[in-house]
């Protein structure tokens, strides 16, 4: 199990949730009515699942795809610590991870 904290947009709400390893980050956080739409179901072909990870927490994450940086590169509000939830794989030597709602997003596909 790891222990999952969402952070509001504003800073002014956080959730913890449990999450089991090999979910993807995305799916948990729908699962708790975080806003990640997921437009395009984690397929990688838009940004509407960008998160921001907590500093401490980045660095225990593999590192971003080229294609997943270019995805990063047109999403709202990127920070150095941008991810894409969907690209997020949990695992159990993590044992918590927290990321912030970015409070903004751009749906590249059109829809």
């Amino acid at each position: 199990m790891i222990r999952v904290r969402f952070i509001s947009a504003d800073g002014g709400q956080t959730r913890q949730v449990d999450a089991l390893t090999g979910e993807r980050l995305l799916d948990v956080a729908q699962a708790d009515g975080q806003p990640l739409e997921g437009t395009c179901e984690g397929q990688m072909a838009c940004s509407t699942c960008h998160v921001i990870v907590a500093a401490e927490d980045f660095a225990k994450l593999p590192p971003a795809s080229e294609e997943e940086e270019d995805l990063l590169d047109l999403a709202a509000n990127v920070s150095r610590h941008s991810r894409l939830a969907c690209q997020i794989v949990l695992k159990d030597e993590w044992e918590t991870l927290t990321v912030r709602m970015p409070g903004a997003h751009r749906n590249m596909q059109g829809r």
